[in-house]
């Protein structure tokens, strides 16, 4: 609660208006939009979830990882397995995922801590855990291998939310749920002890160590919160998509998707990266349907229009959108 007040003090009585008015509006979506637009809503707050997630470790740490697909595929593959295999609902198999999660970001960070490890090297470092825990995924036959591991859709017309199974809006309401609570979490660590360790580490590690910070310990908890997260995001993922394919759940592409929302959104800011998800989904499905429209046919365009956002950004708004715009707009009361 502490962290709410501090969140809306910070903002102008505009700047809590709209928040509101967000609120609501998300509140209400499911009933105004039709269903390719819900898809695109709940992609949307999905990609926001993942990058608040991602967001505990770069943008409030500054480590650098580029294989955060390893956390939704190992959450995914866990809740999945449990309930296809063994009827474990998927309530229960989140506590697998997270424990998956939070042993495999603490054995990444072990490792590039210990030996020091940094910088583009540890970022390397994420990419490779992925690309080999992909590999032995699309090699392990008992949860499907490369033809996919996929879980029954029971065809109800009304909602299980004990098992995951229902309607496009209760996956709405569920993700919505859980990027509310990113967002929340978020602003308690930001505005915590933790958050002003993790902050000195990212702006310069070996000050915060002549200050006293154990920079290993606090470096450790980015990594390993930022992947239990994530690891809760790849259960949704699982039981929204109802398959899993190694080459798809692990593939650098939905690292790469996870961190634009942040990076373009603003980096080290908590509405940054919903933001950032809103802007790139929302204008990329729009390019998309608009040279498919048009009669054309271009693989990756989606892909292309991500490389273009990002290079803007970097050149033209090195922040992010959100930081600017917040202020033009007079949203918040200090930076």
């Amino acid at each position: 609660m502490s962290a709410l007040r501090d969140l809306l003090s910070s903002l102008t009585p505009l700047g809590r208006a709209l928040l509101a008015l967000m609120a609501a509006a998300l509140l209400v979506l499911p009933y105004v939009l039709n269903s390719y637009l819900l898809t695109l809503a709940i992609l949307i707050l999905y990609l926001a979830y993942t990058g608040q997630a991602w967001n505990v470790m770069m943008g409030f740490c500054g480590q650098l990882s580029l294989g955060h697909a390893l956390y939704v595929g190992l959450g995914a593959y866990a809740a999945a397995v449990l309930y296809a295999k063994f009827q474990v609902g998927p309530w229960a198999g989140i506590w697998l995922a997270l424990a998956l999660c939070v042993v495999a970001g603490a054995v990444i960070g072990f490792l590039a801590f210990r030996f020091s490890i940094a910088g583009v090297y540890f970022a390397l470092l994420t990419i490779a855990f992925a690309e080999f825990t992909r590999i032995g995924f699309e090699n392990l036959s008992w949860v499907g291998g490369t033809g996919g591991l996929f879980i029954k859709v029971a065809q109800r017309h009304h909602i299980d939310l004990l098992n995951l199974r229902g309607t496009p809006a209760m996956f709405y309401y569920v993700i919505l749920a859980l990027a509310a609570a990113a967002f929340a979490l978020s602003g308690w660590l930001l505005r915590s002890r933790v958050g002003y360790y993790w902050q000195a580490i990212r702006e310069d590690e070996e000050a915060a160590q002549a200050l006293g910070i154990n920079t290993f310990l606090w470096k450790m908890a980015a990594v390993t919160i930022s992947a239990a997260m994530t690891g809760v995001a790849g259960v949704f993922y699982a039981f929204y998509y109802n398959n899993l394919f190694p080459g798809q759940v692990f593939n650098i592409e939905q690292s790469i998707e996870i961190i634009l929302g942040p990076i373009i959104g603003g980096l080290g800011t908590l509405f940054g990266p919903i933001l950032g998800a809103t802007v790139i989904t929302a204008l990329g499905e729009g390019i998309t349907n608009a040279v498919n429209a048009l009669g054309f046919d271009i693989p990756g365009v989606k892909q292309v229009f991500y490389g273009v956002a990002l290079m803007c950004v970097i050149m033209f708004l090195p922040d992010g959108i959100w930081p600017p715009l917040a202020r033009k707009l007079g949203l918040r009361r200090k930076d």
